[in-house]
Formats: C-alpha cells, structure tokens, sequence
C-alpha cells in the first residue's frame, strides 16, 4: 500500500523574499534559488514577476477576503432607522432600502454593530402585589 503524504508549503518570510530579489538581480537562476532556499521554483518565479511588477516584494494579504456586502453610508442609515423604530424587523429593514444581503447576513452585521432584536417581554403584575 502506498501513503502519500501532503505537506502545505510555509509562507515565504520576508528575509526570504529579500534574498530571492537579490539573488536573481546577481543573474541567478531561478531553479538554483528555489533550491538554496528551500522553496518552489514556481514561488521563485511569481515573487520576481510580482517585484517587476509592481516594485514591491511583500505580500499582497490586505487585498484578501470578501468585500462587505453593505456600505457604510446603508449601515449608517440601519443605525439611524433602528433609533428611530425598534421594533422594526429585518426583512422590512431589507425591503425599505433595498439591500443586497440575507435577513442571516443582516443579523451579523447588527451583531457586530452590538444591535440587537431583543423584544421587551412585559409580564403582568401580579395581583397580590401592591403598587406604590
């Protein structure tokens, strides 16, 4: 029986980055640097494209992850609305300004916005209580 075995390659460091740079701008050969360094030769490759590129050998990770479903200027107008009429549900506050998330979507945003849909559940007195 044959295992195989996958390991996730590291993150290159910065360091790392920095003699890439400077070991192809000395005429290395890309295969020769991927070996000295212990990386993928296609790491090698795409870090020199990104460096001729755009100058820049860091990494590119304040780009990444999704883009918010809701601008500030509509989250704004939720806070504003939400004051205004608390007992407003999240579907009527969807179909008023017409926003391109779930009621679920919605609900996490108010949860990061520390809102909540909490109704007042008012209890009556008991009557053998006597008011003041």
């Amino acid at each position: 029986m044959l295992v195989v075995c996958v390991v996730m390659p590291k993150p290159i460091t910065v360091d790392e980055r920095e003699k890439i740079i400077r070991y192809k701008w000395n005429g290395e050969k890309e295969v020769d640097i991927a070996r000295w360094l212990f990386v993928s030769e296609s790491s090698v490759t795409k870090l020199w494209a990104l460096y001729r590129r755009t100058g820049s050998w860091m990494s590119k990770y304040e780009n990444c992850g999704r883009n918010p479903a809701l601008k500030d200027t509509q989250i704004i107008q939720i806070k504003i609305e939400v004051e205004k009429n608390p007992d407003i549900t999240l579907l009527e506050l969807i179909e008023k300004y017409d926003l391109p998330i779930s009621e679920s979507g919605l609900s996490k945003v108010f949860k990061k916005l520390g809102l909540t849909f909490k109704k007042r559940h008012f209890m009556q007195t008991n009557k053998n209580e006597q008011t003041q």
